[in-house]
């Protein structure tokens, strides 16, 4: 849909330790990306460095670009571009009209949100959707999916929820937070605290017994792999309890979103390790008093990276059903599917493509 598209959109990815700057034109990167240490710890300086990386991205253009769209850290009122306090952005402290001031500068309209968001939104517009679309086309299947759960597995429990080509931001602009889910295993405490890199290092030391505050996820994956000296079943077993928390938090999600669910994030790498948890997790039933059980699940769950399941998603289920008293037939479609996919774009990507596509969208919504 954008990717013929010739408007151009100046992008940032706020990092901790640096700011990229960067535009996109018909989704591809048009400008060679500035980069520029992000100062946490000085609203003024801050505020001087986005505006010197994106006056250096402009003055590559040849054209005018139509906005500026990006992701940064909340919490924050992102329809009105207010930056809130920000425990890594100690210079964004009470409330700071980051967009505004960005329009202000430039004179373009400036959309804000998560990365979460952004990366859902993303996958929906240009990455996993229209792919999985486009393989159902071509095996003959009429089923086609509007509906998507993008989550992020890194840092944090990263979501986005995206409902027929519109991203689900709430009325409060907390749709789709899915890190503040209760958590399956310690029903006190937030889904993140076991769908997050800590909760991998975590995890780990209560298995082993070990000090693991050296250790990064990479370290374990190794473990895992049996490249690095370690506990290789605690660290198999680190990743997979993550990914059954994460599924407990996104079968949660499913029975209201119904949608495609695409993965990414830094963790994701360790997919092998941490898919088995939450595809376990999203076929698992659950019972009634009388002893009845039914999936969690009303969908069959196909994990689109085995082959035997992708066939299964893509094989058409339409049947066709007589009308009474009449000779018309009526298509029954009697296979409810969805499907896990790992992102093909990446995480940086997707983000990006995100916020290209979400201005683009808004700015046509207007029109």
């Amino acid at each position: 849909m954008y990717e013929h598209d010739n408007r151009t959109v100046m992008t940032l990815d706020a990092g901790g330790t640096n700011f990229v700057f960067s535009a996109i034109r018909g989704c591809e990167e048009v400008v060679d990306s500035v980069y520029l240490p992000a100062v946490s710890d000085d609203i003024e300086r801050c505020l001087g460095v986005l505006k010197q990386g994106f006056w250096m991205v402009k003055r590559q253009l040849q054209e005018q670009p139509v906005a500026i769209s990006f992701a940064f850290p909340g919490p924050a009122d992102y329809q009105n571009g207010v930056i809130g306090n920000l425990p890594n952005f100690p210079a964004f402290r009470g409330g700071v009209p980051l967009g505004p001031f960005l329009e202000m500068e430039f004179e373009l309209p400036v959309f804000i949100n998560n990365d979460g968001n952004l990366f859902a939104y993303g996958e929906a517009m240009v990455g996993v959707l229209p792919y999985i679309n486009s393989l159902l086309e071509s095996a003959g299947s009429t089923k086609r999916y509007r509906n998507l759960l993008g989550i992020t597995l890194g840092t944090g429990f990263g979501a986005g929820v995206v409902i027929d080509g519109t991203l689900l931001t709430g009325d409060n602009g907390c749709g789709g937070d899915l890190w503040l889910m209760r958590n399956k295993k310690y029903s006190d405490l937030i889904a993140e605290e076991s769908v997050s890199i800590r909760a991998v290092r975590r995890v780990y030391g209560e298995l082993t017994g070990e000090d693991t505050s050296a250790l990064s996820p990479k370290d374990i994956f190794d473990i895992a792999e049996g490249v690095r000296q370690g506990d290789n079943a605690a660290a198999v077993q680190s990743f997979d309890q993550l990914g059954e928390m994460a599924g407990a938090a996104i079968v949660g999600a499913l029975d209201i979103v119904d949608g495609l669910v695409v993965i990414g994030g830094g963790v994701s790498g360790a997919a092998k390790y941490i898919l088995p948890g939450i595809l376990r997790e999203m076929r698992s039933t659950l019972s009634t008093f009388t002893g009845d059980r039914f999936p969690c699940l009303q969908m069959d769950v196909c994990d689109l990276g085995n082959a035997d399941d992708h066939r299964r998603f893509l094989r058409d289920t339409i049947s066709w059903v007589q009308l009474p008293s009449s000779d018309r037939k009526v298509p029954y479609d009697t296979g409810k599917r969805i499907g896990v996919a790992l992102s093909q774009l990446g995480t940086n990507k997707a983000i990006a493509l995100g916020a290209y596509t979400f201005a683009l969208r808004q700015i046509d919504k207007t029109k």
